[in-house]
């Protein structure tokens, strides 16, 4: 079976998806969870300097725990690993804004209470993450 560069560089984004599982060790875990707490803190202090107030929750959430994530990767595998990642959260993109989008408009639409409205987004994103993941592995 001959495999295109596309489709090569296709595989290579979903690396980490595809992986086996790693060995996390107790120091690893804690250094993570102490990095990515600094850094959300930071970026969650830059957010509340601007307005909206609502930017503090939109710097402290998932791109600054992506950045710790890369920096530890960076140290303790390579660049190569770190290019790997960051193609797979290129491609997760989608289905986060598609679950963002679907839990504000049910909230302001339907009037459902927060909570129940995250549950039934949480489809919404687990459609498109699968959509993406087998239109790039299929």
């Amino acid at each position: 079976m001959r495999v295109t560069q596309q489709r090569a560089c296709q595989l290579a984004a979903l690396g980490p998806l595809l992986a086996p599982e790693r060995h996390v060790s107790f120091v690893d875990g804690l250094i993570r969870f102490l990095l990515g707490g600094a850094v959300v803190s930071f970026f969650a202090a830059l957010g509340s300097a601007f307005k909206p107030k609502t930017f503090a929750g939109l710097f402290g959430s998932a791109p600054t725990v992506a950045l710790g994530s890369l920096a530890l990767t960076f140290g303790q595998h390579g660049s190569a690993e770190v290019a790997s990642l960051a193609r797979s959260m290129i491609i997760a993109a989608p289905a986060l804004l598609a679950y963002s989008l679907v839990c504000v408009l049910v909230v302001k639409r339907h009037g459902l209470p927060v909570w129940l409205a995250a549950a039934l987004a949480w489809t919404s994103w687990g459609l498109v993450a699968a959509g993406l993941f087998w239109s790039v592995v299929a």
